[in-house]
């Protein structure tokens, strides 16, 4: 079982098999055991402060959030950032 990563907009770019429609996401299958979603971005060599938001499972997430097989996990950048963090608390490991 493997943990699908969806990444939208400018974080597409960091993506090796990136896909070219437009406003589609580049989907990767993760196969290795990960923690959280910043080890997710450290195997990408995506900064934290690229990010915008988070779902986990369609739940608003935070990077420290644990995954586990069978996650679905998508990861926005800045430049489609939305107010969820104005009205939605995030789900964090602690």
């Amino acid at each position: 079982m493997s943990i699908q990563v969806k990444f939208y907009g400018d974080l597409k770019e960091k993506i090796q098999q990136q896909t070219n429609d437009v406003g589609s996401p580049s989907i990767v299958y993760i196969e290795n055991k990960i923690n959280n979603v910043s080890d997710v971005l450290k195997m990408y060599t995506i900064e934290e402060n690229e990010i915008s938001h988070i779902f986990i499972n369609g739940k608003y997430s935070g990077i420290s959030k644990q995954i586990n097989f069978g996650d679905k996990v998508a990861i926005f950048p800045k430049n489609m950032g939305v107010l969820y963090k104005w009205y939605f608390n995030k789900e964090e490991n602690v």
